[in-house]
């Protein structure tokens, strides 16, 4: 999203619309409902939306960046044209992150975890809003970005880094499919454990 004068809401925030057609969506929102979706956890809390990590999964009751089952073949494609998108190498993109949000759910205000640098999401069915926060003293600034069916939205350097973000609870079912690549401390993990070249 970008201003009157094309300049981008946040730096280092790259939105596009219609990024797949709505044949692709109803496609990868059904790929989606076939995987075995479990409820997001954080530290023995359980959430509302529906998860599922291929490439690498961040384990968040533990702390720990570990390996998960490869992405499969029909993720090929949109990984590819979400790489061009972005700007950055397909192969970079190594965790694949599906979500189906039913109705209540949301997210709640975070940072991606330091161990992902690009973060490069695509919204499918119900639209919704990511909003921002940055503490300016005492006090936050704000912005509210729109993520329309069939959108893709792509978060580096301060966009990244600096803001916090969260969706509110959703009042339809929405999934995403959010690619991640691996950050300097990522690799070095991912490398520790044998898991990246």
């Amino acid at each position: 999203m970008r201003d009157l004068f094309d300049t981008p809401v946040l730096p280092g925030l790259k939105t596009g619309e219609d990024f797949v057609t709505s044949a692709e969506e109803a496609a990868l929102t059904a790929m989606i409902d076939r995987v075995d979706l479990s409820p997001f956890r954080f530290q023995g809390w359980i959430g509302k939306r529906l998860t599922h990590s291929f490439g690498w999964h961040y384990d968040f009751d533990r702390g720990h960046l570990g390996t998960a089952e490869p992405m499969p073949p029909w993720l090929d494609t949109i990984r590819l044209r979400a790489a061009t998108f972005a700007g950055v190498d397909a192969e970079a993109l190594v965790q694949a992150l599906l979500i189906r949000y039913d109705i209540g759910a949301g997210i709640g205000w975070h940072r991606d975890r330091p161990h992902f640098e690009h973060v490069i999401g695509i919204s499918l069915g119900h639209p919704a809003a990511m909003r921002f926060r940055r503490r300016a003293g005492d006090r936050f600034e704000r912005t509210t970005v729109p993520l329309p069916p069939r959108g893709i939205y792509h978060l580096s350097g301060e966009a990244r880094h600096d803001w916090e973000h969260s969706i509110a609870e959703m009042a339809a079912r929405r999934w995403s499919i959010t690619f991640r690549s691996l950050s300097a401390k990522g690799l070095r993990l991912a490398r520790a454990a044998g898991g990246a070249d």
